[in-house]
């Protein structure tokens, strides 16, 4: 496949990724569809690892790589009208650090959610965090038994556990495609044309 077919290829499967983390990062800010109090919200959740991680930092270059590959199959060395005298595979590159660097993010701050576990009540009305501190051999991730020391919100073990996965699963695959277009790009600068239409 040639460089700008790929571009435009990863560009087109990014857009999707980046909504589902936008919508997965909003979810987690409702358990169960229940509105909470601020201080009642898990605290990995505020540092919008789905919104602009994966969401708005992956978005940019989406847009970026579609343009790359417009150009056609190898003919975009040289930079479009709007781009000046930058170089759109180039840009194209420079911007997908910035989608890794985004879905990397997102990837982390999903697995601290996840090992970390979520801010619940206990059943006496304060809301702390039961899982932190404890070994990995005692997570609750590998004994669900222990979930039932969540009373409030409902479910809302299950409910962090879905969403940070699927964030952790959209961040490793965003950062993987990045990737792979900061490597295509650069093949595409180094090895393209530069072809222009004539007026």
């Amino acid at each position: 496949m040639c460089t700008g077919k790929c571009s435009k290829c990863i560009g087109i499967t990014l857009f999707p990724l980046a909504a589902c983390a936008i919508v997965s990062n909003i979810l987690l800010y409702f358990p169960n569809g229940r509105v909470l109090q601020l201080s009642e919200i898990t605290d990995l959740v505020w540092f919008f690892h789905g919104i602009l991680g994966a969401g708005i930092l992956v978005i940019l270059p989406a847009f970026m790589m579609l343009g790359a590959g417009g150009a056609g199959c190898c003919a975009n060395r040289c930079g479009r009208p709007w781009a000046g005298a930058e170089s759109s595979m180039l840009l194209s590159v420079v911007l997908a650090v910035l989608g890794f660097a985004g879905g990397a993010y997102c990837a982390v701050i999903s697995s601290l959610g996840l090992i970390g576990g979520p801010l619940c009540d206990t059943g006496d009305g304060e809301y702390l965090y039961p899982f932190r501190n404890n070994t990995l051999e005692d997570n609750y991730l590998f004994n669900q038994t222990t979930w039932s020391i969540c009373k409030e919100p409902e479910n809302i073990i299950l409910w962090n556990i879905v969403l940070f996965s699927v964030l952790l699963a959209i961040g490793v695959i965003e950062a993987i495609l990045c990737f792979i277009q900061v490597i295509n790009g650069l093949t595409g600068f180094i090895c393209g044309t530069c072809m222009r239409k004539r007026k």
